[in-house]
């Protein structure tokens, strides 16, 4: 599933290809065909992302909203667009550029009700100015759930996922299995600085790098990373590799559907 930074590139690439222009919109798999008609021929007025959520307004208020899930995919290209190819949910064309949606988990114009209901039950979402770190605290800080479970669930923060969450608690020496009542409030604002600083990263490059400069290929004198994900990271998909700090055993179970990976060292006290 795509992490939070992928949404918010999404979010900006559909400003710069069709903010303030009269899109053509169609759904060439037919599961979004009265959606699209109420969209074409409308202006796209605005693009934003809370966590996973794609939120795409039109003038007079229409809203779509998009959420990848586990199999959406965007492609993008020039016009005038190919014949679609496979189940396209929503084709959007502007004068120049198209997008085509495939495989989403959600696709659907919101009232603005709608659209306050969604929102009020996302947390903070590190890559939003307005995001409540402090009212994230407040739920974890009486949570008898793991800080792992609890960086997952997007009521409490929204937008990262199995990667960020590996990632910093790996990064701050945290124990995963840590309830999240016994983490301290400086352990929680030092995650959620690193959230902040490793997801904008991710917004600028494309990709999560979370190995800091010491850490990595050159400095180490290592070979790079091959992953379908990409990116250089310290323990996320390094099950029975060498921790990259102390050569322990990099150790995966799963956990509320996901697999977890962690330093049984460095996150000290699994």
């Amino acid at each position: 599933m795509p992490e939070g930074h992928t949404i918010h590139r999404l979010a900006a690439e559909h400003l710069r290809m069709f903010g303030g222009r009269a899109l053509r919109a169609e759904s060439p798999q037919g599961r979004f065909a009265d959606g699209a008609r109420q969209l074409d021929g409308r202006v796209l007025d605005g693009a934003d992302a809370y966590g996973k959520h794609l939120l795409l307004r039109f003038e007079d208020e229409r809203l779509l909203h998009i959420h990848l899930g586990l199999y959406g995919t965007y492609t993008f290209g020039p016009v005038p667009a190919p014949e679609p190819k496979g189940l396209v949910r929503l084709r959007l064309a502007g004068a120049a550029e198209f997008a085509d949606l495939r495989g989403p988990a959600a696709c659907e114009l919101l009232e603005p009700g709608e659209v306050k209901v969604l929102l009020d039950r996302l947390g903070a979402d590190p890559l939003r100015a307005d995001a409540d770190p402090e009212r994230a605290w407040r739920r974890i800080s009486r949570s008898r759930t793991s800080i792992a479970a609890l960086l997952l669930d997007q009521a409490v923060v929204a937008g990262p996922g199995n990667v960020y969450r590996a990632e910093v608690l790996f990064r701050q020496g945290i124990d995963p299995s840590l309830p999240g009542r016994a983490l301290t409030a400086e352990q929680w604002w030092a995650i959620w600085a690193d959230l902040v600083s490793l997801m904008r990263e991710g917004v600028a490059t494309g990709r999560i790098d979370t190995v800091r400069p010491e850490h990595t290929p050159e400095a180490m004198g290592r070979p790079p990373r091959v992953d379908d994900h990409g990116g250089e990271v310290y323990v996320y998909r390094r099950a029975g590799l060498p921790c990259l700090l102390c050569g322990t055993e990099v150790r995966t179970e799963r956990l509320v559907g996901r697999n977890l990976f962690w330093c049984p060292t460095c996150q000290a006290g699994r």
